[in-house]
């Protein structure tokens, strides 16, 4: 092991303890965490910089702002309260139909962000006016959006068996003594695969899950509805804007794969931020206040963290380690079970996209030395990334999750780890059935 490997995993155990023990803010974490990381140079003093203007960064920040000014609109406030009368006071009828509204969110956009950022609100607004704890409901709603991404082959979710198809391709055809077909994913093979976590998710997340989590007050980042109460209406020029921008906004995130490609994510949530100011919805000392500095401070820790423990090589000391067990597994279930456990631990030390790449060519490496199929090594190593949400690490939308819920470190672990357990057993189970690797 390298130095700056050795000195890379010591920084991260002290993070996740700093993390867990709650003595500091998890912003005072993260940003000390980045200074050790480029002190010890397990990171260059330009990619720390980079993580402050990375393009997730700048999206949860803007994102905050449009959230902040549709929270302002009568029109939130009204929804919120048509919904709470509609479940009758139930938090489990609250949660299913924002559950089921974050999983048809996540099929459209590849992104946990930007889907949570979108339902969030909404659901927080209906969680205030029910005098229901945020915290009881971030989590099980960030879970929906992380685990049950592109399940579905609609939207960005119908690229997925051409994607995994390319990365079985990219393996064989470098192989110049494979001599039969290259194992292909149908377009169905996917959601097969996958449909029973999802269905799993969503009413684990809205039946179970919330007796996991704490019981907190908290307002999250785009302010309190007590808050807002306290000012005055919108004009109704600034009411109608505050619900075409944001509604405009989600719109443009869900087209932007598709018809609005020339404009990044980042774009699109600043102009929807700005917007917010220019049509009177915010204020611009508003605007200010709704920026949630310390969970951006957070993700760029985050970011940081992961890029060093990918350019140290945490990810090949892992890959090298499996690829050993893996010629000690004879049967299906047992290589399944590794390539779903490995990406998911890896995943909460990098981002799960770094673990999934990281994984591909290894699980078809271990699939040509046993003589089986890859594909349901592969759509495992998919699910198990997608599945890690237990520290800020695996993508930016689990820092936005804590900030709304008003969670640290050990609030993720106890609200997740059963989910973990039975989404693994289940995952395996279904996939290394239908989809055996021997």
């Amino acid at each position: 092991m390298s130095a700056e490997l050795i000195a890379c995993l010591f920084i991260f155990a002290l993070t996740c303890a700093g993390y867990m023990t709650g003595v500091w803010s998890l912003a005072t974490v993260a940003m000390a965490s980045l200074a050790a990381l480029t002190l010890t140079g397990c990171l260059s003093a330009s990619e720390a910089l980079g993580c402050f203007s990375n393009g997730t960064v700048i999206m949860v920040g803007a994102m905050s702002v449009a959230a902040a000014g549709f929270g302002r609109t009568r029109f939130c406030a009204r929804l919120a309260a048509g919904i709470s009368r509609a479940a009758r006071g139930s938090l489990t009828r609250v949660l299913l139909l924002y559950c089921l509204l974050t999983m048809l969110l996540s099929q459209m956009v590849q992104s946990p962000v930007i889907v949570f950022g979108i339902a969030a609100p909404l659901c927080m607004a209906t969680a205030d006016s029910m005098g229901i704890s945020r915290s009881r409901l971030a989590l099980p709603l960030g879970v929906v959006s992380i685990c049950t991404c592109c399940t579905l082959p609609v939207g960005n979710g119908a690229t997925q068996a051409a994607e995994l198809n390319g990365y079985i391709s990219a393996y064989y055809d470098k192989l110049e003594s494979f001599g039969g077909s290259v194992p292909a994913i149908g377009f169905f093979e996917p959601m097969k695969a996958r449909l029973p976590m999802l269905i799993f998710t969503v009413f684990y997340c809205a039946f179970v899950m919330p007796r996991f989590c704490p019981d907190r007050r908290t307002a999250g980042p785009a302010g309190s509805e007590a808050a807002n109460a306290q000012r005055p209406p919108l004009p109704a020029f600034s009411e109608a804007a505050g619900i075409v921008v944001f509604f405009g906004t989600a719109a443009a995130l869900m087209l932007q794969a598709s018809l609005l490609r020339a404009l990044a994510v980042w774009q699109i949530c600043l102009v929807g931020a700005v917007l917010m100011v220019l049509l009177g919805v915010l204020k611009p000392r508003e605007a200010g206040q709704a920026i949630p500095v310390s969970m951006l401070l957070l993700i760029i820790g985050s970011l940081a963290m992961a890029g060093a423990l990918s350019g140290t090589g945490a990810g090949d000391l892992i890959g090298g380690f499996i690829a050993g067990l893996v010629r000690k597994a004879n049967n299906s279930y047992a290589v399944g079970f590794l390539f779903f456990f490995f990406p998911f631990a890896l995943a909460q030390l990098m981002s799960n996209r770094g673990a999934m790449l990281l994984f591909f060519p290894i699980a078809c490496a271990a699939a040509n030395q046993l003589g089986g199929d890859p594909r349901g090594l592969v759509i495992l190593v998919e699910a198990g990334a997608l599945t890690a949400f237990m520290t800020p690490m695996p993508t930016a939308a689990v820092p936005y999750i804590m900030e709304y819920g008003g969670y640290d470190q050990r609030d993720l672990i106890r609200g997740g780890w059963l989910y973990a357990l039975i989404a693994c057993a289940l995952s395996v189970g279904w996939t290394m059935t239908i989809m055996p690797v021997l």
